[in-house]
């Protein structure tokens, strides 16, 4: 058994204009998406996702191009090549029958570190 402890990463997801650009008839094709993404995620082996947050119901629009995000989710990963392949179903995960992926409607970034462990006192 290997003492490798996991990455925790904080996946921040924005949400982009072209999302707000769809008829609200064809926003459902993305929610599949997305949730295709979540569920890949935390179906990958060596992944825990650890816990998420919507900043949806306080936050209306698009996000910055950084902080605030519209949503997180925070997991351990085994290592950065299962980050890195995370990240990449944005590239992948197809939106629609136009040949669409989600990285058209959402963008992604990775914030890796270690736990922070909160000492004895």
């Amino acid at each position: 058994m290997s003492d490798t402890k996991p990455l925790r990463t904080l996946l921040c997801i924005a949400v982009q204009q072209n999302f707000f650009d769809l008829p609200f008839d064809q926003i459902g094709m993305v929610w599949k998406g997305f949730s295709t993404f979540m569920g890949t995620v935390a179906a990958t082996e060596g992944v825990t996702v650890l816990g998420t947050i919507d900043d949806d119901e306080t936050m209306v629009g698009t996000s910055p191009t950084g902080f605030p995000w519209t949503c997180y989710m925070l997991c351990d990963f085994p290592d950065r090549e299962a980050v890195k392949a995370a990240c990449n179903l944005f590239r992948t995960i197809e939106i629609g029958e136009e040949n669409h992926r989600l990285w058209r409607y959402m963008r992604i970034e990775a914030r890796m570190g270690r736990a922070l462990e909160i000492p004895a006192l």
